[in-house]
């Protein structure tokens, strides 16, 4: 299900995707605040692998996004210890069975949203994915790999973004679930709370990334 979220086409600069698994993401994503560089999307995709990748396909097919931007956000699991509910995680590739997928200007993101939301801790590294909820000791597991996130969408919204076409992808998740701070459920507490204002801070960012890949490379 997917939802107008900012200005109308202006030009011919492509459209921005931002996928998203939940509602609550997606409500927390659907600001208006900030100027987009083109149309912008926000799709809701549902949970899991397998609904992302027909969601993203579906979306792509249409003439509308054919050639879009993509950003896959939302909430996640920390893996690093010491991470805090609203951390933010920009990944520089994501990581599935399926393979690895490198992502596109994420130091430029991690600077920008850095400025954006000072007092919030930015990490960058590998986003892996996963078709389950991760806890405890698989947790621990996935950081000997070297990733600093998991969760259960970005990877494969990542890859099908690409099999459909040659285009800017990128993953930027908010951590909900940390190693020392397990959420029960979403909202119902103070973690959960700290993420969701974090995710709507997120758009203007993600417009500012949209726009730099329109300037001319020198």
């Amino acid at each position: 299900m997917a939802d107008g979220a900012g200005a109308e086409p202006r030009g011919t600069h492509p459209s921005l995707l931002i996928a998203c698994a939940l509602g609550i993401e997606r409500f927390a994503l659907r600001g208006r605040r900030g100027e987009p560089a083109g149309p912008v999307t926000v799709l809701r995709t549902g949970m899991g692998p397998a609904n992302a990748e027909r969601a993203v396909r579906d979306a792509l097919g249409d003439d509308r996004h054919r050639d879009a931007a993509v950003i896959a956000s939302g909430f996640c699991a920390g893996l690093v210890p010491g991470m805090s509910p609203g951390d933010l995680i920009v990944a520089d590739e994501t990581r599935d069975q399926q393979g690895i997928t490198p992502c596109t200007g994420s130091a430029e993101l991690s600077e920008a949203l850095s400025r954006a939301l000072p007092g919030h801790t930015v990490h960058t590294g590998p986003l892996t994915g996963s078709d389950h909820v991760v806890r405890g000791q698989e947790r621990a597991e996935l950081r000997t790999t070297g990733a600093v996130g998991v969760d259960m969408e970005s990877a494969t919204t990542l890859r099908t973004a690409l099999e459909t076409g040659p285009r800017p992808v990128a993953a930027v998740r908010v951590v909900v679930d940390a190693p020392e701070h397990e959420l029960v459920r979403i909202g119902t507490v103070r973690g959960g709370i700290s993420a969701f204002r974090v995710l709507r801070a997120v758009l203007p960012v993600f417009y500012e990334w949209h726009r730099s890949l329109l300037l001319p490379r020198r």
